[in-house]
């Protein structure tokens, strides 16, 4: 009997970023996902690109989580058709808004800067992925919040249930149960999955029993650092930096790991870790927008984070600056020691954090902490792979500062999380997507086929039958 249950994957796919997956079931079709692709120029310019389905084809979007790519082709999904819609949890709503907002306010000016220019040499003026506009259309379409554990219809012989995956707040793991009339299946999108043990979020919840699972790989050829030891380093890194007389650039996620330094610096700080003298600048609007909504969903956090929050505010320390305004955060490179400055993106594809990078790359006092994961072709991978120069703005800039890479503040877990994650209930495949293929996917691969655990790594846009 020829399924008529089919999954395709249309981002992510041997590849980090992007993720993009496609259910059909009945003739109906669920997105699980839509985000961006980022990088360098080539994944950028994916994200023009056909999305590989007919967007008005799609009856609903289930959304994991806020990350950019995750929800970050939204606009151009609706823009280009889309009139289903998208369910996802409360704190990711509200997170997705500030995410697709920023990113189109960012297009805008990118575009803008490119007419200004002129056309390049052999190349169009760039044009905006979306507008702002196109992303306000895009909000209209979210329905109403999606608890963690309570089944939801998505469309008939669609069941979807949202479950905590401990990644930023309000992201889930999705398992849907299919029906095509004639057979019934399951299957659980992992989404990006959390790393145990930190102190905000609670642990992901474990995959549930289905037949097939589609699990990200962003680690899964590696376990992390621990976290105390991770803490530890960060804190030396301070104290270090502080005793040369420079200043500390922490490319920072907006959502989740500018919270978590924030916790962190704010213990050391009380603690006697960190010096107390310094000055922390959280430089970014996202990121001062996304601490906002933090404080609005207690019903994410770990209960030791809740209970601690009923005791004052664990995101606060002295000589903390918000700095939203472009004019404040270019002050802050008047500052030639003693701060600690947070600013976005993690990756430095873009943002004020290049500015950061450009005023102190060069100086052999201050050090560059790099707390995330740094994908290939960015500028953050070719300045922890240990670069001479890097061009930032057109200006060739020598990498002097001290370069710390701390990989176990990740948001995503490690190879041993992401096996305790998917357990050991029997499944017929897991399919291994958002990961570097040569290392995350193929060592994943590799440690399921040891174990007897059918995988497969999907190619972009292929039909599988969901036998």
């Amino acid at each position: 009997m020829n399924s008529k249950i089919v999954y395709s994957c249309h981002g992510a796919a041997k590849q980090v970023t992007g993720s993009c997956h496609l259910i059909t079931c009945n003739d109906r079709r669920v997105l699980i996902d839509c985000g961006m692709f980022q990088g360098g120029r080539e994944q950028e310019q994916a994200n023009y690109a056909p999305l590989g389905f007919d967007p008005s084809s799609i009856d609903v979007l289930l959304l994991t989580h806020a990350h950019l790519d995750h929800c970050g082709r939204i606009p151009k999904l609706v823009r280009d058709g889309f009139r289903g819609r998208i369910l996802t949890t409360a704190a990711t709503r509200d997170l997705a808004r500030v995410v697709m907002l920023d990113a189109a306010s960012l297009q805008e000016e990118e575009a803008r800067r490119a007419q200004r220019r002129g056309l390049r040499r052999d190349e169009a003026v760039f044009k905006a992925l979306y507008t702002l506009d196109d992303a306000l259309h895009a909000l209209d379409y979210f329905g109403e919040p999606v608890p963690y554990g309570e089944p939801v219809t998505v469309v008939d012989g669609i069941q979807a249930q949202f479950l905590d995956a401990g990644h930023i707040l309000g992201s889930a793991s999705i398992l849907l149960q299919l029906d095509d009339g004639q057979l019934q299946r399951s299957i659980v999108f992992s989404g990006d999955l959390g790393n145990p043990g930190r102190p905000i979020l609670r642990d992901p919840a474990p995959a549930p029993p289905a037949d097939y699972v589609v699990m990200e790989t962003t680690y899964g050829d590696r376990p992390h650092r621990s976290i105390p030891d991770s803490i530890d380093e960060l804190y030396r890194a301070v104290r270090e930096t502080v005793v040369r007389g420079g200043n500390v650039i922490v490319p920072t996620f907006a959502l989740e790991r500018a919270q978590e330094v924030l916790y962190y610096l704010h213990r050391g700080i009380r603690n006697g870790s960190v010096p107390a003298n310094i000055s922390v600048f959280l430089d970014s609007p996202m990121a001062i927008s996304a601490t906002e909504i933090f404080r609005r969903h207690p019903e994410c956090f770990d209960e030791a984070f809740r209970e601690e929050l009923s005791h004052g505010d664990p995101f606060t320390m002295p000589n903390l600056h918000f700095t939203r305004d472009t004019s404040e955060s270019m002050m802050i490179n008047n500052i030639d020691r003693g701060a600690v400055i947070l600013a976005g993106s993690g990756m430095c594809t873009g943002g004020r954090v290049r500015h950061h990078l450009k005023h102190n790359l060069w100086r052999e006092k201050s050090s560059i902490v790099f707390v995330g994961y740094a994908a290939e072709g960015t500028l953050s991978r070719r300045i922890v792979d240990g670069a001479d120069h890097v061009q930032i703005f057109g200006d060739d800039i020598r990498v002097r500062a001290q370069v710390w890479t701390i990989n176990g503040f990740s948001a995503h877990a490690g190879q041993p999380h992401l096996m305790d994650w998917l357990g050991t209930s029997r499944r017929r495949k897991v399919f291994l997507v958002h990961g570097e293929y040569r290392t995350g996917m193929r060592g994943m691969a590799e440690r399921l086929d040891a174990l007897g655990i059918n995988s497969q790594i999907p190619g972009m846009g292929a039909p599988i039958r969901l036998d």
